[in-house]
């Protein structure tokens, strides 16, 4: 299994960058993976939907419809993809500490 390391973050990724165990996140490591997203600097905007992805995983152990996740946050997609570039199930979730998403291409 690769191993994502970031100034002194070390975790066990998927072939995509996905965590492999869930229970190590913490905001260190969020920040350290939205590098790689091309989010260099983790904004209020960022950890609210970070924060509610993480909240609905825990709860549900599924990551949110889009639709879902837009109403509860109030962000539109538009403003999602503005957040993290490569969206909210590539983008947010593994920022997140998700699981990859179903249908996550």
């Amino acid at each position: 299994m690769p191993m994502f390391n970031h100034n002194g973050v070390s975790i066990e990724v998927d072939e995509d960058g996905f965590m492999q165990e869930p229970d190590k996140w913490n905001e260190v490591v969020a920040k350290a993976l939205a590098t790689t997203e091309g989010v260099n600097e983790m904004t209020e905007e960022h950890w609210k939907l970070v924060n509610y992805l993480r909240d609905y995983y825990l709860k549900f152990s599924i990551a949110p419809m889009i639709r879902k996740l837009c109403k509860e946050t109030g962000f539109p997609l538009k403003k999602v993809y503005e957040l993290f570039p490569s969206g909210p199930a590539k983008g947010a979730c593994k920022v997140a500490g998700l699981a990859k998403p179903t249908g996550c291409v």
